[in-house]
C-alpha cells in the first residue's frame, strides 16, 4: 500500500542530479531504496491494480523504470536517471510500445507528472487520425469538450512546423500535432506525502481511459 512519497524522495533526486557519479549513489544508494523506489513501486502496483479492477482486458503491462541509464546510450550525461516514473504499456503485433498509447506516472527533482498518450505517433496513424477529424469529427469534439472540465490537462504533442490543416474550434488544438498526448504537471506538494496522490492518480487514469480507448482504435485502424 503506498503511503506517499517523503521529503527524502525529493531530496535524493536532487542529490543525484547535482552529483551524478557512482560514489556519490553508492553513498546514498540506501535513501535510494527506501525513499524512491520503494513508494514508486507501491505507487505503480496500487494504481495499476485498480486499472486492471477497471479494464481486465485492456492488454497493458505495467513497467517501473531502473534508475540506471543504459551504459550505451549516456552521450555524456551520468550514469543515473534524475527522472522516474512508471508506465502501462502494450506491444503490439511486433511494434515497440512507443508506438501505442499508454499510461505514465513519473517525478523529478521539481515536479511529479502523469498522463496518456503518444508524444510521437506514426506518420501514417496521425495521417489517419486527421481523416477522422474531417470526416467523423463527433467522437474528438465530445473528447475536447470532456478534457475541457479538467484544466489541469495540457496537449503536450509537438506541433509540425507547417500545418495540415486549420479546423474550427475544438478540433484546431488537435489538428496539427504529431502525437497525442495528455500530461498533468504539479510541483512537489503536501499531497505528494500521503495516500492521497494514489487516488488521485487513480481518478486520472480513469478519466483519461476514453481517450485512451479512442487512441488505440486509431492506431489499431491507421495501420490496417
Amino acid at each position: 500500500m503506498f503511503t506517499g512519497f517523503t521529503a527524502e524522495t525529493q531530496d535524493f533526486l536532487w542529490g543525484i542530479r547535482m552529483n551524478n557519479d557512482r560514489t556519490w549513489f553508492a553513498e546514498h544508494k540506501q535513501d535510494y531504496l527506501n525513499h524512491v523506489q520503494t513508494p514508486m513501486k507501491a505507487l505503480a502496483q496500487e494504481v495499476f491494480a485498480d486499472y486492471q479492477d477497471r479494464c481486465p482486458d485492456s492488454g497493458l503491462k505495467l513497467r517501473v523504470a531502473r534508475i540506471y541509464r543504459d551504459a550505451r546510450r549516456l552521450h555524456g550525461k551520468g550514469p543515473y536517471k534524475d527522472h522516474l516514473w512508471f508506465s502501462f504499456v502494450r506491444e503490439q503485433d511486433g511494434d515497440s510500445w512507443q508506438a501505442w498509447p499508454g499510461f505514465w506516472f513519473e517525478i523529478g527533482p521539481e515536479t511529479y507528472a502523469y498522463g496518456m498518450g503518444i508524444y510521437l505517433g506514426k506518420p501514417k496513424v496521425m495521417e489517419y487520425f486527421r481523416q477522422q477529424l474531417d470526416t467523423k469529427p463527433q467522437t474528438m469534439k465530445k473528447l475536447a469538450r470532456l478534457l475541457d472540465t479538467r484544466p489541469e490537462f495540457s496537449i503536450d504533442s509537438p506541433e509540425y512546423k507547417r500545418p495540415k490543416g486549420s479546423p474550427p474550434p475544438p478540433l484546431d488544438r488537435w489538428y496539427n500535432r504529431k502525437g497525442l498526448s495528455l500530461s498533468c504537471y504539479r510541483p512537489w506538494d503536501e499531497r505528494a506525502f500521503t495516500p492521497a496522490l494514489a487516488e488521485e492518480v487513480k481518478d486520472a487514469f480513469e478519466f483519461l481511459t476514453p481517450f485512451y480507448e479512442y487512441f488505440f482504435e486509431l492506431c489499431v485502424r491507421g495501420t490496417i
